[in-house]
């Protein structure tokens, strides 16, 4: 994908087309056309590989899309002075991936059941074996499948994406507080789950891995 040749309207009509602009990260007012290609280019990776860790790569090209499709289409309420564009492309792209909280979930449980298996029985299931992050312990992947969606949203937002404590809860529209506590009590139970391991540094081996 390039610039905005995805991006339609609810009348099915085309979005006005844009010339790529620089890549890095961009401030400032998007509503300029160039300014927000400018951001499809330097942010669609990154929010691609986050969105495919969590739902697998055949369904991220859709919720990808869709998340840069609704900042396109509120691009004129993006306030730089709340949060870098960065941070924002997460939480609209968190908040999509929550629609899809049984599909992540089903997943997480299959790679727990069959971790990389490509026998793993029956279409669902297979669909483990092409999640981005096929180096997830199946323990691993069946301790996040149990956290209530709310708190593994904050886990993955740090450990995937590598937000801090701030920018996690500017983009998801939640006090700051309120992140604290949903990692620890998240990370509490992944450790239980995990026999004491550290959850975040196993989820950051499988990030790289």
């Amino acid at each position: 994908m390039t610039a905005l040749s995805w991006a339609a309207g609810d009348t099915g009509r085309a979005a006005p087309a844009v010339s790529a602009g620089p890549a890095g990260p961009v401030r400032g007012c998007l509503e300029d056309d160039e300014a927000f290609a400018a951001v499809f280019d330097a942010h669609f990776g990154e929010i691609h590989g986050y969105v495919a860790q969590r739902l697998g790569p055949d369904h991220a090209e859709d919720v990808v899309a869709d998340t840069f499709l609704v900042a396109f289409r509120k691009r004129a309420q993006y306030d730089p002075a709340r949060a870098n564009v960065r941070t924002w492309l997460y939480g609209i792209a968190t908040k999509l991936v929550g629609r899809h909280r049984r599909l992540e979930a089903r997943t997480l449980r299959a790679l727990g059941r069959y971790g990389v298996d490509t026998d793993a029985p029956g279409p669902e299931d297979r669909v483990a074996v092409r999640v981005s992050a096929q180096s997830l312990r199946p323990s691993l992947a069946a301790a996040l499948a149990d956290l209530p969606q709310r708190d593994r949203d904050v886990v993955l937002l740090v450990a995937l994406a590598g937000l801090s404590h701030d920018e996690v809860a500017t983009a998801l529209g939640i006090p700051y507080g309120t992140v604290g506590s949903r990692l620890n009590r998240a990370r509490r139970r992944l450790r239980a789950s995990l026999g004491g391991a550290n959850p975040m540094r196993v989820l950051e081996e499988a990030d790289h891995g």
